[in-house]
């Protein structure tokens, strides 16, 4: 898996210049490929447009001259006038379906447009199209408050294309919990690589779900109610009523025909029945309006079951994705398209007469609810898994389309070794303005001792392997040439924040993070730890003395990681642990009264400091 460039496919050239360049030139034909779909997606939206206008002209004047043709003849004989019905008001109802249809497939057209240009824009840097996941954020994770995985212009907000809530959660999910088995990472890796070049599936299964997207309660709800037991069906005589009805009906009218009693007597017992089935009708209003409308977002559900139905997988996740969806062929998507159906002949209700004729002829109301939890007692309980199925599907593909638009990002080794990276860049900056560093950390314990001044790039460091560190982790590409990684247990504390509502301390909650890495060593979990300036809120004795003990304690606890400080007394632990821990810096050059950032990460200890110098360039008179 390793080296891989666009979609997959192995970058023909060996250093990283050419390999840029290389992975420029696949990001140009990516953007030409997406103006091309907007291009010839936009024609085809001006054309169904023109239809649907020609085509609501048309039913205008058949409804119009059917109208005008039975007035004018009214006085002619029945047959003419059934003509006239049949020429203008039948290819008017038909009309009128294919109305429909041309105005979905225009939304999904528009659709189609809009999430290309959305790609378009991401590739430029503008995430803003995407949502953010900003109800995902917590200050006390592990690592995700630290590195922005949350939040405006977050990684989450770089990695989404998810259309579903499912979908969201699932990718929320491996963000939050990262894998920590090589298998199942290099399994994902494979997964992604797979659908990564079928952009024709990938933006299919997005428009559906965007088309009709439905409401964060929806999954709950739909779940909530396959769970509740049949209302109906329970009672024998529910199930047989319908029956008696039709039959009572159909008795009646032969012995009508036969002259053996008045048709005022069908009348009369068909209207006792219409009478009888007020009696159900406030309880079905009641769950069709509950549960009718959640109901719709199922027939969208199909269509995406049925993507993954009639696709070929061969990755192991994606065939896991698969069986969740049964192993008869279409079987999970005609399943949930026949409740989709069920729910929508219920609308019929609405129609005051159809409704009065099918309630009287056979209970209509009631007997379609109960074929409604007949569906429930039979397929219901497979609902979870299907839309588990959607979920994860969403998130592989949203982690596909991360690895399409970026094909000079690699998926990086996974091996025994800490962690070893090349030419390593955060995926959030700018290409044309990252400066990017390498990190080579070949045994345990090791730790790598980061200083310099401020703004010089220590932070941005922390954050860039940080966040490749969990990218690789979660079975997506990385921002590198070339990255070989061990999945120890990610832990940072770059942001640790103080809480007025706990009568927290910032220093107390920094200590609480400490602990946390201590007790996790202490009951044998393997960490990869990531730490900006320890212990910033008490004076510079004690988070000297502190810092020292805390760092020998990592080592003691054989566990790796990367700490960037501004104490230059840390640098001196490289004399006591030579084999475990090593310098690097970063500079702040002044040159000409100006200072100067390289960004780019150095061996030994930082020489230059520059607040003093930032002081006075302010104006701020130093003694």
């Amino acid at each position: 898996m390793q080296d891989t460039g666009w979609v997959g496919a192995p970058c023909p050239y060996g250093n990283i210049l050419n390999r840029q360049e290389y992975g420029m030139e696949k990001r140009v034909e990516i953007k030409e490929r997406y103006e091309t779909i907007i291009s010839e997606t936009t024609g085809k939206v001006n054309k169904v447009k023109k239809q649907i206008y020609n085509i609501g002209s048309i039913r205008l004047v058949l409804f119009i001259a059917g109208v005008a043709g039975i007035i004018y003849f009214w006085s002619a004989s029945w047959l003419v006038i059934a003509a006239i019905i049949c020429v203008t008001f039948i290819p008017f109802l038909i009309l009128i379906k294919h109305h429909n249809r041309l105005f979905n497939k225009k939304d999904y057209l528009e659709k189609k447009v809009e999430i290309n240009q959305q790609e378009l824009q991401s590739m430029e840097g503008d995430l803003s199209s995407f949502e953010d996941g900003k109800e995902f954020m917590d200050s006390e994770h592990l690592y995700t408050y630290d590195l922005d995985i949350f939040g405006d212009h977050s990684l989450f907000q770089c990695l989404n294309r998810t259309s579903t809530e499912m979908g969201r959660k699932q990718l929320a999910d491996w963000l939050n919990h990262h894998l920590r088995s090589k298998q199942t990472i290099e399994e994902r890796q494979k997964a992604v690589s797979e659908l990564a070049p079928d952009l024709k599936l990938r933006q299919k299964f997005r428009i559906l779900g965007l088309v009709y997207k439905g409401k964060k309660a929806d999954e709950k709800e739909i779940k909530d109610w396959a769970q509740r037991p049949s209302y109906y069906r329970s009672k024998t005589i529910m199930r047989l009523l319908p029956l008696l009805v039709l039959l009572t009906n159909i008795t009646f009218i032969v012995l009508a025909m036969a002259n053996v009693i008045s048709f005022n007597v069908v009348g009369g017992v068909f209207f006792g029945f219409v009478t009888l089935s007020f009696a159900f009708t406030k309880t079905i209003t009641r769950i069709q309006d509950m549960y009718g409308k959640k109901m719709q977002i199922l027939s969208i559900y199909a269509q995406l079951i049925q993507l993954i139905e009639e696709r070929e997988m061969q990755s192991n996740d994606l065939k896991a994705v698969k069986e969740l969806v049964g192993s008869d062929k279409q079987a999970a998507s005609k399943s949930i398209k026949r409740l989709s159906s069920l729910m929508n002949a219920l609308d019929q209700r609405n129609n005051l007469l159809v409704a009065l004729l099918l309630n009287g002829f056979m209970l209509w109301e009631l007997n379609q609810m109960m074929e409604i939890e007949a569906w429930k007692e039979e397929s219901a309980r497979h609902l979870p898994q299907w839309l588990e199925a959607i979920g994860l599907m969403d998130a592989f593909c949203s982690l596909a389309t991360f690895a399409y638009n970026n094909p000079d990002y690699t998926f990086p080794v996974i091996q025994s070794q800490p962690i070893q990276a090349t030419a390593l860049g955060h995926p959030l900056m700018n290409r044309n303005k990252c400066v990017r560093n390498d990190i080579n950390m070949v045994k345990r314990p090791y730790f790598i001792i980061i200083t310099g001044a401020n703004m010089a790039g220590k932070s941005t460091y922390l954050r860039t392997v940080g966040v490749n560190y969990l990218l690789a982790c979660i079975g997506a590409p990385v921002f590198a040439e070339r990255m070989e990684v061990y999945p120890a247990q990610l832990i940072t504390s770059l942001r640790t924040t103080d809480s007025l509502t706990d009568n927290e301390s910032y220093f107390f909650a920094e200590l609480k993070r400490l602990k946390r890495i201590i007790d996790l060593l202490n009951n044998g979990e393997e960490l990869f730890i990531i730490l900006d300036e320890i212990l910033k809120g008490t004076n510079s004795v004690d988070k000297q003395k502190g810092s020292l003990a805390l760092i020998k304690q990592f080592i003691a606890l054989q566990t790796n990681g990367i700490i960037a400080t501004h104490d230059l007394l840390l640098g001196t632990l490289a004399d006591t642990y030579p084999n475990e821990i090593q310098n690097f810096r970063f500079e702040a050059d002044i040159k000409n009264n100006e200072l100067t950032f390289s960004y780019k990460l150095r061996e030994g200890i930082a020489q230059n400091m520059n607040a003093s110098f930032l002081m006075k360039k302010m104006g701020i008179t130093l003694e």
